[in-house]
């Protein structure tokens, strides 16, 4: 089967983030089935921007076929980036016939980073005579209502709005990485039978190949240097923004002082240099700070770390559920979990694979990490492999990609 799937942010093992398309793809390569991805040339998760030397450019990436497709630059979440975005998605019509003409797809599945990809997708779907997928990542534009404040009579929302009840509509099936979302979008209008939930995964070869060695990496040897100070490690590594909740962590710190532990943050994002001052104003001992990691040293630098935190804000958008990557690879490393939430699922409760507590609540993070401190080793062990197991069984990149297929016969 030929398989198209458009996704404004597409990345690569040679490009960067996002991710989910290209491990996708290359499973259904190793399927048989013949892969092409469409994507704008210009995204701000890459790492690394394709050269281009004319409107588009093409790649082959482990047998999958990229169309870049020329975009403008931009910064922040202004005018210029929803302008990157009516771009690709006009380009989508304008390369049409290329991109039919050249591997006509029997499935389009239109991932919405971003809604307005399906228009496009719709096109190339009917004139390919295909059938089309709408892959929702994100609820647009209950996003921007519930998250970011939009008033929801602006004309932006109302222009989202309608988009997003078009594609319900026009699609033959609908994806989600959300598992309660089905109810929201059969408000929309979707039929009941169109929804699958298909969540976000890991590569488990490619984790557990991943780059075990310790020389060098700075911050494996700050984590060797806790040890041998007979600390308890809780480890953080991901984006320090806003959504993170970060904050209460640190505030669950100021309380555990006197315990033998340390909390090492790694990564990057907008809060943490607030975040850092706060540490320095407290004049906490037990956290420090680390630079981001490369996706490869991912596995060797969570080995080290004794339990990890993830943390969300409490917010009522999260009734449809999360389906967060880097709890993927917590899992993975075999850890037990601290996981503030309050959503539509929670994969650490369902895997038995750490604590559960309130989202916003330090207390209830230190109450936590004091129990987890006090288990045995044997006991946080069993813990951490059940989480474990639950991500080979349930989110294998090689199962997701065959749920795919299953959905479109």
């Amino acid at each position: 089967m030929n398989i198209l799937l458009i996704n404004h942010y597409a990345g690569s093992n040679k490009h960067g983030m996002e991710y989910r398309p290209y491990y996708l793809a290359r499973e259904w390569v190793r399927l048989g089935h013949t892969v092409s991805i469409i994507a704008a040339s210009f995204s701000h998760l890459r790492s690394r921007i394709p050269n281009m030397t004319g409107s588009h450019c093409e790649e082959v990436i482990d047998g999958i076929r990229y169309l870049w497709l020329k975009t403008p630059r931009y910064q922040g979440n202004g005018f210029s980036r929803v302008i990157n975005m009516m771009i690709f998605s006009l380009m989508l019509f304008i390369k049409k016939t290329l991109i039919v003409g050249s591997q006509k797809p029997a499935l389009v599945i239109a991932s919405s980073p971003h809604p307005f990809v399906i228009f496009g997708a719709w096109k190339i779907a009917r004139e390919a005579k295909a059938k089309l997928f709408f892959e929702v990542r994100d609820l647009w534009p209950l996003t921007l209502i519930e998250l970011g404040g939009v008033p929801r009579f602006h004309p932006f929302i109302k222009c989202m709005e309608w988009t997003e009840k078009f594609s319900y509509r026009v699609s033959d099936q609908v994806i989600s990485l959300l598992p309660k979302a089905d109810l929201y979008m059969q408000g929309k209008g979707m039929e009941k039978n169109k929804f699958f939930y298909i969540p976000n995964g890991v590569d488990v070869s490619e984790w557990r190949a991943g780059n075990r060695s310790s020389i060098g990496i700075h911050q494996i040897e700050v984590l060797d240097e806790l040890k041998k100070g007979g600390n308890f490690i809780l480890g953080y590594a991901g984006a320090h923004g806003i959504a993170n909740a970060l904050d209460n962590l640190i505030e669950a710190a100021s309380i555990i002082q006197p315990y033998p532990i340390m909390i090492v943050l790694i990564g990057q994002g907008t809060e943490k240099e607030s975040l850092q001052k706060r540490v320095a104003n407290l004049r906490l001992r037990n956290v420090i700070f680390l630079p981001p990691i490369p996706k490869p040293l991912i596995p060797a630098v969570l080995e080290k770390m004794d339990a990890f935190y993830i943390g969300w804000q409490k917010q009522s958008l999260y009734r449809f559920g999360i389906s967060p990557n880097k709890l993927m690879d917590y899992m993975m490393a075999g850890k037990p979990i601290i996981h503030a939430v309050q959503a539509g699922n929670d994969m650490v409760a369902e895997s038995g694979c750490g604590i559960s507590v309130p989202p916003e609540d330090p207390k209830a993070i230190t109450e936590a990490v004091i129990k987890m401190i006090n288990m045995t080793a044997a006991e946080r062990k069993d813990m951490g492999l059940r989480g474990k197991e639950y991500v080979i069984a349930h989110h294998d990149y090689r199962v997701l990609a065959k749920c795919f297929i299953e959905a479109s016969s």
